[in-house]
């Protein structure tokens, strides 16, 4: 019994040293013994210590018991070299994770780093170099703003009717109202119409151009309300052949919110009719200017032959004088839809003026000056003429 009380003893200090239970059963004759395998949770050095020297702790053994104890000390071994291999084996599964997450770690600021920028940041400059974008060679259409579509969807057309529809009751309401202020002359009615339409076609080219000038070269996608006009201004330049894939309505949709049946609606109600008339030419051909835009870009064989006659007698925009305008650093040529203020905008160095207005009030610098330091250093010295050499540009 001294043998057996030794050994459950020792048993008894095993489990307490690895705060596990195990039991060993022994036969009450020593030609037997077994033990149940035991499953070692803690990995830690000063456990695996402990135990190691606990195991060689100095039994005291009976003759009568050499085979239980032997038995007992192979059993520690197997034990202990159990505990060794989980211990191994849990280290190189840590190992392995915290390798796989340092690359994971790296991976993702390498992507973050590498970001390209879109039509939402500021360092969005014209879809070119810089901008995170890359300009397609020869005529590929390429969408520029997340969400758009070369598809003309059922309500951009709705869109696009509903406007004009709107458009052409203010129009009659307002002829009426001016025949019946003019006695019921038709002749004089209509040379005062025709005259304020041509007012309006006229005035409305040196309004594209001054909005074009301005979502060319300042904001970005995220600038209140003209957002998604900036965007797709400055996203013509990285592909501007993809203008031509687009439908009627899916081109000019965007500008019938700003110049659309609200805007004109106040317009209408806080004038009379001659000055409703003049607003109603004025928004339409705004509006119309995408179309014109987009005729530009196309040769003479993809348009009919009625654009192509608009665009020999000035009424639209012409090719060549537009194509000046995709000239980098794109400081000029801003008029789409006859281009007639073209040569006097840019002769007169308005919009460098402007430029250097802005510059002065607020630190903004133009996306021309961006592209080209020269420019930039003419505008800031004061001097706003075109050069000699862009010249050529403006006959």
């Amino acid at each position: 019994m001294k043998t057996e009380d030794s050994s459950i003893a020792f048993a008894l200090l095993l489990a307490s040293t690895l705060l596990l239970p195990c039991s060993h059963a022994f036969s009450t004759t020593s030609t037997t013994t077994t033990s149940r395998p035991i499953t070692i949770v803690s990995h830690d050095v000063s456990s695996r210590a402990a135990l190691l020297s606990v195991s060689r702790l100095p039994v005291s053994r009976s003759s009568s018991s050499s085979k239980l104890n032997a038995a007992m000390v192979e059993s520690d071994d197997l034990l202990l070299d159990n505990v060794l291999e989980s211990t191994l084996t849990k280290e190189e599964e840590v190992e392995k994770q915290s390798t796989d997450t340092s690359y994971h770690t790296a991976a993702a600021t390498e992507s973050t780093t590498t970001k390209n920028k879109t039509y939402l940041d500021d360092g969005f400059v014209f879809g070119l170099e810089g901008s995170g974008l890359d300009r397609p060679k020869g005529k590929v259409a390429s969408i520029v703003v997340e969400g758009d579509s070369l598809e003309t969807q059922p309500y951009q057309r709705a869109v696009v009717a509903a406007t004009f529809l709107g458009h052409a009751g203010f129009l009659g309401v307002n002829y009426m109202d001016l025949l019946h202020n003019n006695g019921g002359d038709v002749a004089l009615t209509s040379a005062q119409f025709v005259l304020v339409a041509f007012a309006g076609w006229a005035l409305a080219d040196l309004g594209s151009g001054v909005l074009h000038w301005s979502v060319d070269n300042y904001g970005n996608g995220k600038t209140p309300v003209m957002g998604s006009i900036i965007a797709a201004f400055q996203g013509h330049h990285s592909a501007p052949w993809t203008i031509t894939e687009r439908g009627f309505c899916n081109n000019v949709y965007k500008l019938c919110i700003p110049f659309g049946i609200v805007p004109m609606a106040m317009i209408n109600a806080l004038t009379g009719p001659l000055v409703s008339l003049f607003f109603v030419v004025f928004c339409m051909v705004e509006i119309m200017s995408q179309e014109f835009h987009k005729w530009s870009h196309m040769t003479k064989s993809q348009c009919p032959g009625w654009v192509n006659a608009l665009q020999d007698v000035g009424l639209t925009v012409g090719r060549t004088p537009h194509a000046m305008h995709h000239l980098a650093p794109y400081e000029g040529n801003y008029c789409i839809i006859s281009g007639i203020w073209n040569k006097p905008l840019d002769q007169s160095g308005i919009f460098r003026w402007m430029e250097h207005m802005i510059y002065n009030i607020n630190g903004v610098e133009s996306n021309a000056w961006k592209l080209d330091a020269d420019l930039r250093e003419r505008t800031l010295r004061g001097d706003y003429t075109v050069p000699k050499s862009h010249q050529r540009r403006y006959k």
